[in-house]
């Protein structure tokens, strides 16, 4: 694929950007910045959120899993469908109630302001790094596909993109996020479809024998029952699912900005509900995508060093038709702009309301708008530094990330709904520190300590489980008023 077709796609997509971007932004003000106005339809938030969840490294990552981990992504994707159930009833009916723009205001209703900023503080150093990463592995393709043909600095294609990100939401907010993840959610669909359908017919099948050559393939197990002591083991994977979706999708600004969006609680439940469907689907054919993409390379004796390169390295430069290269740019892009959009934004909304607590001094458009371009100036450095460490399995890393940085989150909320007790505020800070760290101390040990035993992402509940403990101690019975 020439750089002139990759300049062509990226000018497209960019221009499509802003036409929604500018479009939606009409008639926001400030503080619709931060809830869209509580007015996205119920359709438009159910696809939206499958965009929101899927980044440009679920794009390149899932496909390139298949070789060593077949379909068992599909047993953690088992068990984001228990954690939507258990959003859409137990954590958006809280939300709703309680009236909150950024989800930490609840934190701040049972135990208090240092929870609330404790809370905080957790979400948005685990949101900027993982937003970064992500952003960061999608630099790293372009910067091979194009910016190295011209021999621009991988330092300007950080700034490039984190300027255009900032660009299209310095004014819709929340409101342009929706609409550019629904857009997303289709481009990126219709992308995956279309590589599938050429791929197919690069192989001299038809779909029917393409569903039994992969059926047939190694690439195709789905469970593992056997090995407890195998990361990808039914219970470790289905278990770490529920959590990670709890935690990363429910209990994450970025993410539930969309449903906190919409019209009313029911909208909001029906639209998590329908959205994990089709999640569901769409992971499916990544998945897929993938196994095609081996019998690909396979059959035409091509070398895959990284799965993270599969993806672009096949539909670029392995003879496919031109159409599969636009097609997978497209994808790729719409992944990582929305996303970034996304991140940046609810890093703005939590900064400003959560830390800065600008919503009390009345200075909160000021603020907001120094704090939207600080972030973005602060992702853009992270992606550069992220040039210079080694990050192979980006979607593990991220994973893997989570479950240190989101198992306080879990903690705090889990004991905020089932229990009547309150913690020491003094200790809320120190058994947030101290949960990861230990958690991290097991993990590496585990193997020694745990007669072999290694963490996967169930590392996530053994660290919600030192913040409970650690909660539990340090509180005491609250009394009825």
């Amino acid at each position: 694929m020439s750089p002139l077709a990759i300049i062509l796609t990226l000018a497209l997509y960019v221009a499509l950007l802003f036409v929604v971007a500018w479009r939606s932004a009409r008639n926001v003000t400030a503080k619709s910045f931060f809830t869209g106005g509580r007015s996205t339809p119920r359709a438009v938030a159910a696809i939206a959120m499958v965009g929101a969840a899927m980044s440009g490294v679920t794009y390149i990552s899932v496909p390139g899993s298949v070789a060593t981990d077949g379909f068992s992504y599909l047993q953690t994707c088992m068990g984001f469908v228990v954690g939507y159930i258990i959003i859409a009833y137990i954590l958006i009916p809280l939300y709703f109630r309680l009236g909150v723009v950024s989800l930490y205001e609840y934190l701040d209703h049972r135990f208090g302001i240092v929870a609330h900023r404790t809370g905080a503080w957790f979400f948005f150093i685990s949101k900027i790094a993982s937003a970064s990463l992500r952003a960061y592995v999608i630099c790293v393709v372009l910067q091979g596909l194009l910016y190295d043909v011209y021999d621009i600095p991988f330092a300007v294609n950080a700034a490039v993109m984190m300027s255009l990100v900032w660009l299209y939401t310095r004014r819709g907010g929340v409101r342009s996020v929706v609409w550019v993840e629904m857009l997303k959610t289709c481009i990126m669909i219709t992308s995956i479809v279309l590589c599938i359908a050429y791929v197919v017919d690069a192989l001299n099948m038809d779909i029917s024998t393409a569903v039994a050559s992969i059926r047939d393939s190694r690439y195709a197990e789905v469970f593992f029952f056997d090995n407890p002591l195998d990361g990808r083991y039914f219970w470790k994977q289905f278990l770490a699912g529920i959590f990670l979706v709890v935690a990363m999708t429910g209990l994450d600004q970025d993410m539930m900005q969309t449903m906190l969006s919409c019209r009313s609680r029911r909208d909001a439940q029906r639209s998590m509900m329908t959205s994990i469907v089709i999640q569901v689907a769409v992971i499916t054919l990544f998945l897929t995508l993938g196994a095609l993409l081996y019998m690909y390379v396979d059959s035409r004796n091509v070398a895959i060093t990284r799965g993270d390169d599969l993806f672009g390295l096949v539909a670029t430069q392995c003879g496919l038709p031109m159409v599969v290269g636009v097609a997978f740019i497209l994808g790729l892009v719409a992944s990582t702009y929305s996303s970034a959009g996304s991140a940046l934004t609810a890093l703005t909304t939590s900064l400003t309301l959560d830390i800065l607590r600008s919503d009390k001094d009345g200075n909160i458009e000021h603020t907001r708008q120094w704090v939207h371009t600080l972030i973005a100036a602060m992702m853009t450095l992270i992606i550069i530094t992220f040039h210079h460490v080694s990050t192979a399995g980006a979607i593990t890393l991220i994973f893997t990330m989570a479950s240190y940085t989101y198992g306080p989150l879990l903690g705090l909320f889990i004991f905020g709904l089932a229990t009547r007790r309150r913690p020491n505020p003094r200790a809320i800070p120190i058994i947030a520190l101290a949960a990861p760290t230990l958690s991290y101390i097991v993990a590496t040990n585990s193997a020694v300590w745990l007669a072999g035993y290694t963490f996967s992402y169930d590392i996530l509940i053994l660290n919600t489980a030192i913040t409970l403990l650690g909660l539990w101690l340090t509180s005491r019975k609250q009394m009825d008023k």
